[in-house]
């Protein structure tokens, strides 16, 4: 599903990273070709959750055409719509990190008309998922046991491994519909 990021013979570059993502774009930088850096721009989550992750000054110190920080993922969100939209023919795509910010980046660019050639990514860091309640249709973030409780309407879900590109979310079922008494324990398998 996930690949390791290399530098693309393109006319521009935009690296997407939040926590140890950042680490992946360093990777990236450290095979790269020179004068790559003068034709990237990077965004980055650092991600308040590990500070230890936080790769913000090497980022920086990589010399890019541009560097933005930004508080969360979500925050993110608009400024990448913008820069999707406007993105000039020929920039290729770096996405870095967690499930949920490769997915939520990747259906922002697929909304935007980008073509799914022009992104690479590369998954570092927590496998946390984002879950969509079938039943519901709520989102709960940072899912990291099977089974799961919607954050929405409270049914116990099955996290299944059925990805909706549309949502950027792992599917959710009841799991215990036929007999709601029936309440398996809850293990930690996304850590």
């Amino acid at each position: 599903m996930y690949g390791t990021l290399s530098p693309a013979s393109a006319a521009g570059h935009l690296c997407v990273a939040d926590a140890h993502g950042g680490e992946a774009v360093l990777d990236l930088f450290a095979n790269a070709p020179a004068g790559f850096a003068q034709a990237a721009e990077i965004c980055y989550v650092p991600g308040a959750t590990d500070e230890a992750a936080d790769r913000t000054e090497a980022l920086r110190a990589l010399g890019t055409a541009r560097f933005h920080t930004s508080p969360s993922v979500f925050a993110l969100l608009p400024r990448l719509a913008r820069q999707f939209e406007r993105l000039p023919m020929g920039t290729q795509v770096y996405l870095a990190g967690s499930e949920s910010l490769i997915g939520l980046a990747m259906m922002t660019a697929m909304q935007a008309g980008l073509d799914h050639q022009a992104v690479q990514t590369e998954h570092r860091g927590t496998l946390a998922r984002r879950v969509q309640c079938v039943h519901c249709k709520g989102i709960t973030e940072n899912v990291t046991t099977q089974p799961a409780t919607c954050d929405h309407c409270g049914l116990l879900l099955l996290v299944r491994d059925h990805y909706s590109r549309r949502h950027a979310a792992f599917q959710g079922v009841n799991i215990n519909a036929e007999d709601p008494g029936e309440v398996p324990p809850k293990e930690e398998i996304f850590p």
